[in-house]
């Protein structure tokens, strides 16, 4: 079972849309896995191009997967370039090792592909699995940590039910914006299933 964030590689030409931009041909090494309902046997995917304005939604047979990476699996990668990203990477991990926390967005698809996505401005994004409900107040004290990075950080705690922005759950907003595969929903309790 593949879940957000998860790059996978096996996409080819033939799986694109009939009007598909003709940059994404070459976006097929890597695709990220993205939330949506797609019909059975299909994974929603995205595909990134070199600009920011390349991004392009689809999907793909379960079948063509040849490689999946997980978040997580790039907690310990080290990169050879200097960027506040992988500054802040850096800073971050002892915090993050005893959670269960992977690296997403610009950063994740450069340690996963060499591919270099990031630029001297690119935020951290990350993923922390909360599968029990994180106490707000902890969320607080977290977010004052990652806010002492090298660059911005971007976490989202993933709960069984989407995901949720940790700046959002540690703010004083009663509801906040549960990400999920039939869209964005505001909820009191992001750990509960959207009615």
């Amino acid at each position: 079972m593949v879940n957000a964030h998860d790059l996978l590689w096996g996409m080819t030409p033939a799986h694109l849309p009939a009007d598909a931009p003709a940059w994404a041909v070459d976006a097929l090494g890597a695709v990220v896995v993205r939330r949506a309902i797609v019909a059975s046997g299909w994974i929603a995917v995205g595909l990134r191009g070199r600009s920011r304005e390349q991004r392009l939604a689809a999907v793909m047979p379960i079948g063509a997967v040849q490689r999946c990476v997980v978040p997580e699996a790039l907690c310990d990668v080290v990169s050879p370039r200097d960027l506040p990203a992988l500054q802040a990477l850096d800073q971050l991990r002892s915090v993050l090792a005893p959670l269960s926390w992977g690296v997403t967005g610009s950063a994740g698809f450069e340690l996963a592909t060499g591919i270099e996505a990031l630029h001297a401005h690119s935020d951290l994004d990350l993923i922390l699995r909360t599968p029990k409900p994180l106490d707000r107040n902890d969320a607080r004290d977290l977010l004052a940590t990652l806010d002492h990075a090298a660059c911005a950080v971007d976490m989202q705690l993933q709960t069984p039910f989407g995901a949720v922005a940790l700046r959002e759950w540690a703010g004083a907003s009663r509801r906040v914006l549960l990400k999920t595969a039939s869209g964005a929903h505001l909820v009191l309790d992001p750990w509960q299933a959207v009615a």
